[in-house]
């Protein structure tokens, strides 16, 4: 596979992972951190802009999978550069909203 394949589907894989949460959040009439926020990723925005930039992630996501190259479940290259570009802005978000939600310190006994 091609690097620039490899480079698509690890983006698709980050819209992917980037989508749920902020769809999900948005879904539940919850407020969630957004780029549209004031200040940028720190304030939250309303659940109706996070359920509109939810489904944008999930249009960049299938473009970039679906309809770039060949995207093939079977294939393990395919899998591995999404399934990295999913993993890295998950612990990414993490780290950056754990910050804002307590999941940055485990609790000690």
């Amino acid at each position: 596979m091609d690097w620039i394949f490899r480079m698509v589907y690890f983006l698709g894989g980050a819209f992917l992972a980037n989508a749920v949460p902020h769809f999900v959040s948005g879904m539940m009439g919850r407020p969630f951190q957004s780029p549209f926020a004031k200040p940028s990723g720190k304030g939250l925005s309303s659940s109706t802009v996070n359920v509109l930039w939810g489904f944008a992630n999930f249009v960049l996501a299938y473009l970039l999978l679906a309809r770039v190259g060949n995207f093939d479940l079977r294939a393990t290259d395919h899998v591995v550069a999404m399934g990295v570009g999913s993993l890295l802005i998950g612990v990414m978000s993490a780290r950056l909203f754990g910050r804002f939600h307590g999941g940055n310190s485990p609790k000690r006994s």
